[in-house]
């Protein structure tokens, strides 16, 4: 009996994904991670990569130099909907910067291993998303350059903000998230900098890295003073990752708005921001392994760990449409009646059908092992919980304004050409600092992927 079981419990430890592949050593894992940022020549497929995001950030740049000249008419905001794209594409880059914040601060704290290898670009995405949302606000203000009004700075002609505005609650939110998300990614490079300091091949790199690693030797009272600092940085993001998307969903709950005026949009914000963070994970994890070759390091344990993620956030979101339309029904209120049905089956039903099977049926694979285990369909279903996520901030902003109390001030939305290039712009903002940043930093955190190896289990018995 015990000879048959053996082979059971080794055929179960070999389906068992691992953290990291067999065979590392602190040096290789080192040696592979740093030399992606240390070696002089750069592929031609980073040269292609960077040159067409590069070619969108002309067109964002074009876009916002002409949107200064001409004004927000250039736009297709009007009477009733004076809110358009540029409050759909800021809800939905706040939403993807979420999940950087909830792999690297949340999984810490409860010691997830899985983490490691995708913690440090998932905290890079959240900085980059967040700068393409900031933009956004900025511009529908129509006079950017007056931005400083909205921070409560004391001057002599009485142009302090109305803190009940939700766009100066926006401000405060968006800022402090922005900050603390900053500074626990750069503590976290502490230790990395350092190594790169040390490896690299230039005068230059030594001395910038040296100035960026801000004296780091490795002694163990930097690594105890790190380890407490980054623990406190991750408590501090934590409540973060709630308190962010809740101020964004007042943007439109606080409006005595059918469609908006509503208590589920705060956890509603909240799931749907996680669910279209962690499909952008997976749309940059699985390019990025299979061009530097890093299966070994993201593994298919952290595939399937995301896409389980995706599934349990796909169905709170499911869940929000659904409690949605019931309340709508159960209210016996006609407007929002009205507005519910006027999404489903009015002149933008497309648009909502459209994002009820890109964000709840077709992730529905997703229960399949081999769904999950295969990374053209992960990619494929993560491509579309971005569209669909797109089109549910769409929905949101557009339809409840499209239509309100009176039928005489009904009207459409058309986006323009110049919404259409600063939308795909910000997307090439998105990847031009992405691709800066997997050229001159480690996409991987080197020292918490050394901590996972054997060897490390070791050293800290024998400590």
């Amino acid at each position: 009996m015990a000879s048959d079981s053996a082979p059971r419990v080794h055929d179960q430890a070999q389906e068992t994904p691992a953290v990291i592949g067999p065979g590392y050593t602190f040096l290789s894992v080192t040696d592979k991670i740093s030399t992606i940022v240390l070696q002089r020549h750069v592929g031609r497929r980073w040269w292609i990569g960077f040159g067409i995001s590069f070619a969108l950030l002309m067109v964002l740049l074009y876009s916002i130099a002409y949107l200064l000249v001409r004004g927000v008419g250039i736009w297709g905001i009007n009477v009733p909907v004076a809110w358009g794209f540029a409050i759909v594409n800021f809800v939905w880059w706040i939403g993807i910067g979420h999940a950087g914040t909830l792999i690297s601060a949340i999984l810490l704290l409860l010691h997830q291993a899985w983490r490691t290898s995708i913690n440090r670009f998932a905290e890079a995405m959240t900085l980059f998303a967040v700068a393409c949302a900031g933009l956004f606000p900025l511009l529908h203000m129509g006079r950017p350059w007056f931005f400083y009004w909205l921070f409560p700075y004391p001057n002599t002609m009485d142009l302090w903000p109305q803190f009940r505005s939700p766009l100066v609650w926006d401000v405060f939110a968006v800022s402090t998230y922005f900050t603390v998300s900053l500074l626990f990614w750069f503590i976290g490079l502490l230790p990395d900098l350092a190594t790169l300091r040390d490896r690299s091949p230039s005068r230059l790199g030594r001395i910038v890295y040296g100035i960026l690693a801000m004296g780091w030797r490795g002694s163990a009272l930097h690594w105890k003073r790190y380890e407490v600092t980054y623990l406190i940085m991750a408590g501090l993001a934590t409540p973060l990752v709630v308190s962010v998307h809740t101020v964004v969903s007042f943007d439109f709950s606080i409006a005595a708005l059918p469609g908006w005026h509503s208590t589920i949009f705060p956890p509603y914000f909240v799931a749907g921001a996680i669910y279209s963070g962690f499909a952008m994970v997976l749309v940059l994890a699985i390019p990025i392994r299979a061009v530097y070759g890093l299966e070994d390091f993201i593994t298919r344990l952290h595939l399937q760990n995301s896409a389980k993620l995706l599934l349990a956030t796909g169905l709170m979101v499911t869940y929000g449409y659904m409690i949605e339309a019931f309340m709508a029904w159960y209210s016996n209120n006609t407007y929002e009646q009205f507005t519910q049905l006027n999404r489903m089956f009015g002149p933008y039903e497309g648009i909502y059908w459209s994002l009820i099977a890109c964000n709840c049926v077709i992730p529905q694979v997703l229960w399949l092992r081999r769904a999950r285990g295969s990374t053209l369909i992960l990619f494929l279903v993560a491509c579309v919980i971005l569209i669909g996520m797109w089109l549910e901030r769409f929905m949101i902003v557009i339809t409840s304004l499209h239509r309100d109390y009176l039928p005489s001030s009904w009207g459409m939305y058309s986006p323009t050409v110049w919404d259409w290039t600063t939308f795909a712009g910000s997307i090439g903002l998105f990847l031009t600092l992405l691709f800066v940043f997997i050229r001159f930093l480690p996409m991987i955190s080197i020292s918490e992927m050394r901590a996972l190896l054997p060897q490390a289990a070791v050293v800290r018995e024998e400590a």
